[in-house]
């Protein structure tokens, strides 16, 4: 089954990315690139939620459907 996790990206002064969520505790991911930090936040996701198996005080997060809403960044000129 498939969440929806929102995560935070912003770029670091020394040029790397740091994504975090509010919606899964102890998310932190970090990378060279946007697609990179996705890609380890991600994985780092799935283990973490993994290990909180049926805990009845973790988050719940919505189930990806058949839409999603996603920011496209376009560089414009």
């Amino acid at each position: 089954m498939e969440r929806i996790v929102r995560l935070h990206i912003e770029k670091l002064p020394e040029g790397v990315y740091l994504g975090t969520s509010d919606d899964v505790p102890g998310l932190v991911a970090q990378g060279r690139t946007i697609t990179e930090t996705l890609e380890i936040a991600r994985d780092i996701a799935r283990k973490l939620i993994e290990a909180q198996g049926d805990d009845p005080d973790a988050v719940a997060l919505p189930e990806a459907g058949d839409t999603l809403d996603y920011p496209l960044v376009v560089a414009a000129e």
